[in-house]
């Protein structure tokens, strides 16, 4: 282990000696559930040991808020995502409804697709989703956004591209 992993992982011990009760009931006054703050509590410092940027906090407090806020964003979006998905499912005739293991693998995939989305920069998104989900013709988009043809061009090659990480 190099010296400079050390640092971090004393750096993240610290915090987490010092902090961790202090976040745990920060996250646990905006969730109303402590199961779900301790997650998040422990995904916070999983990040933090993660990241060199822990050893340049010099606000831990601050520090720490900033990187469960992002967490916590996350989250939200998964659980609006799955509710989504769940409401979809209960329109369905029981024999048309996939079985548990089924809907877990849709659930993974759903959020995978979302994260990839999340990615890209406005403009590709916005692109992508009115030629994949709205069907649009590239010189709708293009008078849609108000760019080129050749920037929708680019925009979907950007987002293919990322969907083929994705895939990989």
């Amino acid at each position: 282990m190099s010296a400079a992993d050390t640092s971090v992982q004393d750096a993240v011990s610290h915090l987490y000696r010092n902090h961790h009760s202090w976040l745990f009931g920060w996250l646990r006054s905006r969730l109303g559930c402590a199961e779900n703050a301790a997650d998040l509590t422990q995904d916070t410092f999983a990040r933090l040991l993660a990241s060199r940027r822990v050893l340049e906090a010099r606000e831990p407090r601050a520090y720490l808020s900033t990187v469960a806020k992002g967490l916590l964003i996350n989250w939200y979006q998964r659980q609006s995502l799955e509710r989504a998905y769940l409401d979809a499912l209960a329109v369905l005739p029981d024999e048309l409804a996939p079985p548990p293991e089924q809907r877990l693998l849709v659930l993974e995939t759903l959020h995978e697709i979302d994260a990839m989305l999340d990615s890209l920069p406005e403009r590709v998104r916005r692109t992508f989703l009115l030629s994949q989900l709205e069907g649009m013709k590239y010189e709708a988009i293009a008078v849609e956004l108000g760019v080129s043809l050749g920037s929708v061009k680019r925009y979907m090659q950007q987002a293919f591209r990322q969907c083929l990480e994705l895939m990989a």
